[in-house]
């Protein structure tokens, strides 16, 4: 079992969570996403997942 550290940082005032797995880092992109639209995050993480840029990053 890989040990889990998650910790939080601060960028432009907004509180970003950071989970460490193993040797890799994972940010939260819903805390991403609230700096952008932080009445719907859930509306700026949809058009994301829709562009063709993040479409062809996944295909990789």
């Amino acid at each position: 079992m890989r040990d889990v550290i998650t910790t939080e940082m601060i960028v432009k005032e907004t509180k970003i969570r950071v989970m460490r797995v193993g040797n890799i880092n994972y940010i939260s992109l819903t805390d991403l996403a609230k700096y952008q639209n932080s009445s719907d995050p859930s509306f700026t993480v949809k058009n994301w997942l829709r562009r063709i840029t993040t479409i062809d990053y996944i295909g990789l």
